[in-house]
C-alpha cells in the first residue's frame, strides 16, 4: 500500500477513502463533535468523529502524542483553516486504532515550547517532533542533496574517508579511542580528513569531496560543538583562484537557493587578513554594516595625557571607532558594561569622548582642543558621535574594539537582517608568535603552501610570510577554510621546525604523507564549507545545536544517550586503562 501522507490531501481528493498514520496534536470535544488534529512528518490534517460513530468513545479516549491509524473519507470543512496546507479539507473517520499511548509528557510539543534546552535535549526525540525542528531537519537533507548534486555536476568525486585514524597536531585536541588489540596505543577521531584528501590527490583522484563528520575536544560553543560536518573538497593542478571560484558557486547558489535574504554577488569581496584585523579587528568581519577601526595614534604623537604617552612610548597603538549619531543613546551605565567587553580582550579600559558643542567624556578634559579637531576632521565626526578609544599593544587593541563593534552594532541595532554578506579574506600569515610560551605557532593550517615556497623561510623574517590560506566568512561567521598545500616535503619538514618539530618527529607523525609525497605528488588546494554553519545561517539559528539531529549539550554531554558514560571494569581491563582520581 502506498504511504498517503496528510499534507498532500486538498479539494482534488474529495470523496476519496484514505488511511492515514500519525500522533495525535490536539483533541477537542465541540457539542458532541470530536475533531482531532493528526500530524505526520509532513503536517496536520483534521479528522472528525460523530457521536453515532462506532470509534467515537475510543475517539474520546485519545491524549495528546497517542499513535494511531485511522481510515476515512476525504471532505469539504465547513469552517476552513488559512493557516493549514489541509485546511479546506477534513477526514471523516470510519475506522480508528491506537498504536501506542503516550505517558504524560516532559514537555509540550510545541514550536513555543518554554522547557529547557537541556530537557528538551534529554527527549530529543519528542524535541525533534516540534515543527521548527522538523523543518530544520528536513532543510538539512535538502541542502545536502542539492550540493551532492552540484558536487557531482562540477566533476567531483565522493569518497568516504576513516572515522578512526592516528592523532595528529592539527590546532585542536584530538577524541581519542583506545585499542584493545595494542594496548596502550589510540586511535582518533578525524578534526577533518586532512590528510586523507591530499593522499587521495596522491592517488590521481584529482577531484574529491565528502560529507565529512569532524570530531574536536574542545569546549562547546553557539557555532561550535564536538561534532559537526563540513563539505570537505580538494582539487589538484589548481590555483587558489580555482578554489575559491568554486566556493563562491556553492556558497552563493545554495543561500540563493534556500534562503530569502539577499545574497552578496559574486565575486565575493576579498580582504586581506592584515587588513581584516587593522579595520574589523577580526579575521572574520561582520560587513553588513561600516563602524571600522581607526587608528589615530599620530592624533596624540604629541600628547600630554600620561596614559596615551606610556602607549606611544612603548610601541603601542591608539584606535577608535565611531558611534554614529549615538551620543544620546548611551548612558555611563551602558559604556560600563562597553569597559568590561574590551576588559576581557585585555584592554586596561575604555576612553569615550561625546561629540557636541562641548566635547565631553572620560577623557575630554585631558587632550587639547587641538587633537579634539584633529579627531574631528580625521573620523568625520559630527554633533552627538560617540568616540570609543582602546590604546596598547596592537594585538589587544584590534581584538578589544572588534569585539566591541559588535556589541554596539548589536545594541544600536543596525545590524541588518535581510542580507547575507559574504567575503574571502585571504593572505593569512603562515605563523604566529605564541608569546605564552614564547615560541612561534601556525597562524592557519600546517599542510599550507607559503608564498614564495621554501625560499621564504630562507629570505623572509618569519612574521612576514604570508601562505596560501583563505577562509569563507558571513555574517561575522567563518563559514569555510582552506588552502593551497604544500606538496614539497623539505618545505613542509622546514615549516613544522619553526614551530618546534624536528624532521625526525614529523616524519614519525605523518608518515603517511612524507612517503606518498615521495612518489609523484600533484600541486593541490582546497577547502571545508561548514554545512551546520550554513543551516544555521540560513535558518536563523542561533546556535548550532538547534540544526543537528541529536546534539550534544552546551556542557558537551549526551543528555539523553547518558554519553559520556564510565566503563565497566571488565572493558577497562580489556583495554589495558586504569582510571586515576583525584590526585593520584
Amino acid at each position: 500500500m502506498e504511504r498517503i501522507y496528510n499534507e498532500t490531501l486538498n479539494l482534488d481528493k474529495l470523496n476519496e477513502k484514505v488511511t492515514l498514520y500519525g500522533w495525535v496534536q490536539k483533541k477537542r470535544n465541540l457539542g458532541g463533535l470530536i475533531f482531532i488534529d493528526l500530524r505526520d512528518r509532513s503536517g496536520i490534517v483534521q479528522l472528525r468523529v460523530k457521536p453515532e460513530n462506532k470509534n467515537y468513545d475510543l475517539a474520546e479516549s485519545l491524549k495528546n502524542e497517542y499513535v494511531i491509524k485511522v481510515q476515512g473519507i476525504v471532505v469539504e470543512r465547513e469552517s476552513k483553516n488559512p493557516k493549514l496546507k489541509t485546511g479546506d479539507i477534513e477526514i471523516e473517520v470510519n475506522d480508528l486504532e491506537i498504536l501506542n499511548t503516550c505517558e504524560e509528557l516532559p514537555f509540550t510539543i510545541d514550536d513555543n515550547t518554554n522547557a529547557l534546552e537541556d530537557t528538551r535535549l534529554k527527549y530529543r526525540y519528542l524535541d525533534i517532533r516540534r515543527n521548527k525542528l522538523k523543518e530544520n531537519l528536513f532543510l538539512r537533507n535538502e541542502v545536502l542533496h542539492y550540493i551532492r548534486n552540484k558536487m557531482y555536476d562540477l566533476g567531483f568525486i565522493e569518497v568516504q574517508t576513516p572515522i578512526l585514524t592516528a592523532s595528529s597536531p592539527e590546532g585542536a585536541r584530538d577524541f581519542v579511542v583506545p585499542s584493545r588489540n595494542f594496548k596502550g596505543k589510540f586511535y582518533a577521531l578525524p578534526q577533518a580528513p586532512q590528510i586523507y584528501k591530499e593522499l587521495l590527490m596522491v592517488g590521481g583522484f584529482e577531484k574529491y569531496f565528502q560529507i565529512a563528520p569532524c570530531f574536536r575536544d574542545e569546549d562547546p560553543r553557539a557555532d561550535r560543538t564536538l561534532e559537526f560536518y563540513q563539505l570537505d573538497l580538494e582539487m589538484s593542478f589548481c590555483t587558489e583562484e580555482d578554489v575559491l571560484n568554486i566556493g563562491e558557486e556553492i556558497f552563493y547558489d545554495t543561500f540563493s537557493k534556500f534562503s530569502d535574504k539577499h545574497v552578496s554577488p559574486r565575486p565575493f569581496r576579498r580582504i586581506s587578513y592584515l587588513d581584516a584585523i587593522d579595520l574589523y579587528g577580526t579575521d572574520k568581519p561582520d560587513l553588513r554594516y561600516e563602524m571600522l577601526i581607526n587608528d589615530i595614534t599620530d592624533t596624540f604623537k604629541n600628547s600630554d595625557f600620561t596614559v596615551f604617552k606610556n602607549v606611544i612610548e612603548s610601541n603601542g597603538i591608539i584606535n577608535a571607532i565611531v558611534a554614529k549619531d549615538a551620543a544620546n543613546k548611551y548612558s555611563r551605565k551602558d559604556i560600563d558594561k562597553l569597559t568590561e567587553v574590551v576588559k576581557k580582550r585585555g584592554a586596561s579600559g575604555l576612553a569615550y569622548l561625546k561629540i557636541d558643542e562641548e566635547i565631553t567624556g572620560s577623557i575630554a578634559k585631558y587632550i587639547s582642543e587641538e587633537e579634539v579637531n584633529n579627531l574631528k576632521e580625521k573620523l568625520n565626526l559630527q554633533n552627538n558621535d560617540l568616540v570609543f578609544i582602546v590604546s596598547g599593544p596592537k594585538k589587544t587593541v584590534k581584538a578589544s574594539l572588534g569585539a566591541l563593534r559588535i556589541e554596539v552594532a548589536t545594541f544600536l541595532d543596525i545590524i541588518p537582517k535581510d542580507r547575507l554578506e559574504l567575503c574571502i579574506v585571504n593572505d593569512f600569515p603562515m605563523f604566529e608568535y605564541d608569546e605564552a610560551n614564547k615560541k612561534w605557532d601556525f597562524c592557519h593550517n600546517p599542510f599550507s603552501l607559503p608564498h614564495d615556497g621554501i625560499d621564504a623561510y630562507k629570505n623572509k623574517n618569519y612574521e612576514d610570510i604570508l601562505a596560501y590560506q583563505y577562509d569563507f566568512v558571513c555574517n561575522g561567521n567563518e563559514m569555510a577554510s582552506g588552502a593551497i598545500r604544500n606538496h614539497d616535503l623539505e618545505s613542509l619538514a622546514k615549516g613544522f621546525e619553526i614551530v618546534g618539530y624536528s624532521r625526525e618527529e614529523v616524519e614519525k607523525r605523518f608518515r603517511s604523507i612524507f612517503t606518498a609525497f615521495k612518489y609523484g605528488c600533484p600541486p593541490h588546494g582546497g577547502m571545508a564549507p561548514g554545512i551546520d554553519r550554513i543551516l544555521m545561517l540560513i535558518q536563523d539559528e542561533p546556535n548550532l545545536r538547534e540544526v543537528q539531529a541529536f546534539p550534544p549539550s552546551a556542557s558537551g554531554q549526551d543528555l539523553m544517550m547518558g554519553a559520556p558514560s564510565d566503563l565497566t571494569p571488565v572493558q577497562l581491563e580489556e583495554l589495558g586503562i586504569i582510571i586515576k582520581k583525584g590526585n593520584e
